[in-house]
């Protein structure tokens, strides 16, 4: 059997990428496709990479041309593959001609003639550019508009903010600046919110209103019959209503996820999570809304809600509050109690705690060390320590560079590509609005 192996992005993946697998297939009797990592592109300078790792695999695979797909991650993998693989072949296309000659002391090199006319770059480059609004007062905004510049297909429009105080000089001179949500949308096709969570609902409403569509930092809303008019007035209006909680496109905790869910822990028993904080409790800081609950809530009820379900028993809320403030915490701590599982949360912006996940199973655990929430690192343990495994993934822009594309990718195709499920949206807001409702909650 004749082994050959081949190397893309598969951005986007067109005619071209299919005519290059198919003769590549004809070499041999096996093709492995390799489909390189996210990190490993930005390292080679390809930033403007639209589809995310998962995505780009999934469409290598629905072509049904590669007998095998392997993820390439760092640089001098092709001699290990090739050799570990006992590959035959390797083939390219020939704009990379004599770049890989070093690879004929392990195998043959074929370079293919590209299919020309048609390259993902010019297909990025032939769809508008989608314009993006940022609307809040938080410095998030800054990170998104940071990490647009890493997202082909996407500019940002302008700013609306109350407060400019917490925005850098960049984001303070863009082309808008304004403090009227009206004049904003104007000039966008999406926007995104980082405002104070109790004025989400008035601004989404706006926008979707108008035909704009809305990536919001979660919860959405503080309030579930506000969530599902929300839903439906998106559904009306045709736009796409995302919630932004960026740990979720983090590859490291997706994959994660996945390999939990594949019972290599066993049955799990019990989910932790502990996200913290240090901030400043001036006047403002604290009237922003983002106390504990809504800034840290939905990132450590996320692998609960996801691994667990939604259909807990019971769960118990205990606040530690700011002093003369009730909606304000300090520190709170959630536990929930499902049929034959629980799970516990603790967040906090004023009382510092190790910001671990931990996920005990019955026949091991899987511990994400701080800050888990954007780890590049986990670790699979059991009662044998010498059957420990340790994962490694890249990680770039702490998941929000592929939350925007999947933005991109869900508005260009008119359905929701969110990560999180609505119903698992709905949980986080029912438990923010029990919070403020002071429902299970006692306040210390």
């Amino acid at each position: 059997m004749v082994k050959v192996i081949t190397y893309g992005t598969y951005d986007l993946l067109h005619r071209g990428h299919i005519r290059l697998l198919e003769r590549a297939k004809a070499l041999g009797d096996y093709l492995i496709v390799g489909v390189t990592a996210d990190g490993f592109d930005r390292a080679r300078g390809k930033i403007n990479v639209q589809q995310s790792l998962m995505e780009r695999i999934e469409a290598v695979k629905a072509t049904g041309i590669a007998d095998e797909i392997i993820v390439e991650e760092y640089e001098g993998q092709k001699i290990d593959d090739i050799r570990r693989l006992g590959v035959d072949i390797f083939t390219v296309g020939s704009d990379w001609k004599g770049h890989f000659d070093y690879l004929n002391e392990y195998c043959k090199v074929i370079y293919l003639e590209r299919t020309h006319g048609v390259s993902s770059s010019e297909l990025r480059s032939e769809e508008r550019k989608v314009r993006l609004g940022l609307v809040g007062e938080s410095n998030i905004v800054n990170k998104f508009e940071y990490e647009s510049h890493f997202v082909n297909g996407l500019t940002i429009s302008g700013v609306c903010s109350q407060d400019t105080s917490l925005l850098s000089e960049k984001v303070k001179h863009l082309p808008v600046v304004t403090t009227q949500l009206d004049e904003l949308l104007e000039i966008s096709d999406a926007i995104f919110v980082v405002s104070s969570p109790q004025k989400h609902y008035e601004q989404i409403k706006i926008a979707l209103t108008h035909g704009i569509h809305v990536l919001c930092e979660s919860p959405v809303t503080v309030d579930v019959d506000q969530w599902v008019e929300l839903k439906r007035c998106a559904e009306d209006h045709h736009c796409i209503l995302m919630e932004s909680i960026k740990t979720a496109y983090s590859m490291a905790y997706y994959r994660m996820l996945l390999l939990a869910k594949t019972g290599i822990i066993g049955k799990i028993v019990s989910v932790d999570a502990v996200c913290t904080s240090m901030r400043d409790y001036s006047k403002e800081a604290h009237i922003s809304g983002w106390n504990s609950i809504c800034a840290w809530g939905p990132t450590a009820l996320l692998p609960i809600f996801q691994l667990l379900g939604t259909d807990f028993l019971k769960k118990d809320i205990i606040s530690h509050k700011m002093e003369n403030d009730d909606s304000y915490d300090l520190f709170t701590k959630v536990a929930f109690v499902y049929k034959d599982s629980m799970a516990s949360m603790k967040v906090g912006q004023g009382v510092k705690s190790e910001g671990e996940l931990v996920i005990s199973g019955t026949k091991g655990y899987i511990y994400v060390p701080a800050p888990w929430w954007k780890t590049d690192y986990f670790e699979v343990r059991f009662e044998n320590p010498a059957e420990n495994k340790r994962y490694f993934y890249q990680l770039e822009g702490e998941g929000i560079r592929y939350e925007l594309v999947t933005l991109l990718n869900s508005i260009k195709d008119s359905r929701g590509y969110s990560y999180i499920d609505s119903n698992i949206s709905e949980a986080i807001i029912s438990l923010v609005h029990d919070f403020y409702e002071k429902k299970q909650l006692i306040l210390i």
